[in-house]
């Protein structure tokens, strides 16, 4: 794509649609992000969401590459549903508008996990310009997509902290709407748990025996983690698994390709894992890691709803990813959107993030917080205090 120049005369950016295109140093740049690095990058090229196209951004000062942003467009009309969870009127009307005023949709930052992933700079970079290089990308791939006969409809700018979210609005932001969905549920491993064993003492009484109960109702499931040939092996099963959760969430902008499982194993090796659960030698479900420097990432997963009923399986994958990460000595587990109280049950705790998004029709626009508001299910969840203290 053609190079569009800042406010700053000696600053630009330039997109491009490849990642054989990236400047060679782009890694450095992304050195404290996995998911800006080319490893990943390559996943999303070779087997990205089947309505989804990648854009990745290099911001250079002086012709000097020191900033990188992922972008990400999603064709909402290609999808098969936007979940299958809810039936509800409002989730009808919320559908609705989506396929017909919303339909084509890029966001600033990675739709397909939690947290703050979508930009990373080599040198302390001030809100101001942030916000600035943020809206002039959405502008220049929305006018990519407008000379292919394409309107975007929604521009999302996704998950900030709240300090950098207080910050973008004193700039480019303040009249960009705002808004707060589901918390960013993050367990911040305690320093003195050097063993699984420190990790549960640390419970309450009810909370060591849901542990207990849990462990226990899991005894005949073996679990253990699948290298790159057994994903292969396994791929349509564990496709099966992962697609049956996704369509029964509350909504839906993406499933995932078939091979992106065994595409990431083979291109991010040991920094992927993804442990599957084996019932008779039937693989009944599947948990999935991504390895961020001293940060754990969960990722997708899937299961056979009976058995996850029966053996209570969504919490022992939750365990065992704690598990992991404490004997693997990470500081933080990421555990993303959903299950909040079920996650909070284990430790994690509720991040709040903030979004942006504006809509490309000026009348719309207009009144995009009432609509918002309006279309976003209203969640009710109480937070769980697990440990002793």
């Amino acid at each position: 794509m053609e190079r569009f120049f800042l406010l700053l005369e000696t600053a630009s950016f330039k997109i491009y649609t490849s990642i054989s295109q990236l400047p060679a140093n782009w890694d450095k740049i992304a050195v404290n992000n996995a998911f800006l690095q080319t490893a990943y990058l390559k996943v999303l090229e070779a087997s990205a969401p089947v309505n989804m196209q990648c854009f990745y951004i290099g911001i250079f000062e002086n012709s000097e590459l020191t900033g990188v942003a992922l972008a990400q467009y999603l064709n909402l009309n290609l999808l098969e549903s936007f979940g299958e969870r809810d039936n509800c009127l409002k989730t009808v009307i919320r559908n609705f508008v989506f396929k017909n005023f919303a339909s084509h949709a890029l966001f600033l930052g990675n739709n397909m996990i939690t947290g703050q992933n979508g930009y990373a700079f080599s040198k302390e970079t001030d809100f101001k310009h942030i916000s600035e290089l943020l809206l002039q990308c959405a502008d220049a791939i929305s006018l990519y997509f407008k000379k292919k006969k394409t309107t975007i409809h929604i521009v999302s700018f996704k998950d900030f902290y709240q300090h950098c979210a207080v910050e973008l609005k004193k700039y480019s932001f303040s009249n960009v709407y705002e808004f707060n969905t589901q918390p960013n549920m993050v367990f911040e491993l305690r320093p003195e748990w050097n063993t699984n064993e420190d990790y549960v003492a640390s419970f309450s009484k009810k909370y060591r025996d849901q542990y207990k109960r849990a462990h226990k109702k899991c005894e005949e499931i073996e679990v253990r983690e699948l290298q790159y040939e057994e994903i292969i092996l396994h791929e349509e099963r564990i496709y099966d698994l992962y697609h049956h959760v996704a369509k029964n969430a509350p909504f839906n902008t993406f499933f995932l390709a078939k091979n992106h499982f065994s595409t990431f194993k083979k291109q991010l090796q040991d920094q992927f894992v993804i442990c599957g659960y084996f019932l008779n030698g039937k693989l009944v479900g599947f948990h999935t890691l991504l390895i961020n420097g001293d940060v754990l990432e969960t990722y997708f997963l899937g299961y056979d709803d009976h058995i996850q009923k029966e053996k209570m399986l969504y919490l022992n994958m939750l365990y065992n990813m704690t598990k992991y990460g404490i004997e693997n000595q990470f500081k933080k587990i990421i555990f993303g959107r959903t299950a909040l109280e079920i996650k909070s049950s284990i430790g994690a705790q509720p991040i709040m993030m903030s979004g942006f998004i504006y809509h490309n029709n000026p009348l719309i626009n207009r009144f995009i917080d009432s609509i918002f508001k309006r279309l976003e299910p209203t969640l009710e969840w109480q937070q769980r205090h697990p440990f002793k203290d």
